[in-house]
């Protein structure tokens, strides 16, 4: 499954599959061996903090080194391979769901263009784009046709290039993590199944609406993660490591009691479910690609919060599950070799591992 035909840069076979994000690095590669997937090497590493900040890359020395080191890692190594499929931050993306006339592919690249700069605030000389032709996913008017555009900056897509060669890495494609998490947590056969991805990490949280595999909405809000151990430590007064291992032991605690811990979060998880309504609000009354949201699926490190989930169910009054990242990776009889609370936060890293793999075998 593939969102974009047209990359900014071609995909090899033997890719990995590299999760770069604020606050930490996560690689994972996998291959086809026949119609069973192979997960032959995963890793992960922290980013000190302000190395990278709202995907800007600060300290691209301190990135490249921690690259350098993560490579060498015994799981890296066996993978024999420098080429990678990174990330890039949502934040700095502008994705959009567009309609125009049916024409034909060729003139769709004239038009595409003029319809990039209406639509983000930067001119096309200062981004690199990708565009696809939907189906008949999306709804539209009779004589038209819905793409899929996604623009990047080049000074973001320029630093993270830089920085990933200086590391000895053959870039081989750049995905935004929002297309990656698509392809790794939404399940190939729900063609018009509309989801809600929600994307809890350290930094902050995004957003994705999909109909089906595809994208339609993104947002990116700052809250995170982190704010909910911050307010852990002021509300008991105590340290951010211990307010973190509070959070991590022992969660919400008891939703019904409303324990300290839980009065302590509560007005940072009531913003994360004002965004999630907000964002369901706009997108029901403004994009109608569809008539109401079925499911919200919750990923990244943040989600495996004891509690949170049925917080949220209760709270948003819908069908509320956790992120399986491995829905569209067939082990055959083989477990995932990552467990489920870790697996949620390589979703980014598996989906672009996935990219590599079905790319390859498209143009095979």
């Amino acid at each position: 499954m593939s969102f974009l035909q047209k990359k900014i840069f071609d995909v090899f076979p033997s890719s990995f599959g590299l999760d770069l994000s604020d606050l930490s690095i996560k690689v994972l590669r996998m291959e086809r061996e026949g119609l069973i997937h192979r997960v032959n090497g995963f890793a992960s590493a922290a980013l000190p903090i302000g190395s990278v900040i709202d995907g800007e890359i600060l300290k691209p020395e301190i990135v490249v080194d921690v690259i350098r080191r993560l490579m060498e890692e015994p799981a890296m190594k066996k993978m024999h391979t420098r080429r990678v499929v990174c990330s890039l931050p949502e934040t700095k993306a502008f994705l959009r769901v567009i309609s125009l006339p049916k024409m034909e592919e060729k003139e769709v690249s004239e038009a595409i263009r003029w319809e990039i700069e209406a639509n983000i605030p930067l001119t096309l000389d200062q981004v690199y784009y990708d565009w696809q032709i939907l189906g008949d996913t999306l709804p539209t008017e009779k004589g038209k046709m819905n793409i899929l555009f996604v623009a990047v900056a080049r000074t973001v897509v320029d630093q993270f290039v830089e920085a990933l060669e200086a590391a000895g890495l053959d870039v081989v494609g750049l995905e935004t993590e929002s297309i990656a998490q698509a392809r790794s947590l939404l399940p190939e056969a729900d063609e018009k199944k509309t989801t809600l991805t929600v994307d809890i990490g350290d930094r902050r949280t995004s957003l994705l609406v999909s109909v089906g595999n595809t994208p339609c909405f993104t947002s990116s809000v700052p809250l995170s993660s982190q704010m909910v151990t911050d307010s852990i430590a002021k509300y008991l007064r105590i340290s951010f490591q211990e307010a973190e291992d509070i959070k991590i032991k022992q969660g919400l605690g008891s939703l019904a009691l409303h324990g300290p811990v839980f009065d302590a979060v509560l007005p940072v998880l009531e913003n994360i479910a004002a965004e999630i309504e907000k964002s369901t609000s706009f997108y029901l009354e403004n994009l109608r690609y569809s008539t109401d949201i079925d499911t919200i699926v919750l990923c990244g490190g943040g989600s495996n919060m004891k509690g949170l989930l049925p917080f949220l169910s209760r709270r948003l009054g819908r069908d509320v599950v956790f992120g399986n990242p491995w829905v569209n990776v067939h082990l055959g009889n083989r477990l995932p070799p990552i467990d489920r609370n870790h697996s949620v936060q390589y979703s980014t890293a598996i989906g672009l591992s996935l990219r590599g793999i079905d790319e390859y075998e498209n143009t095979a």
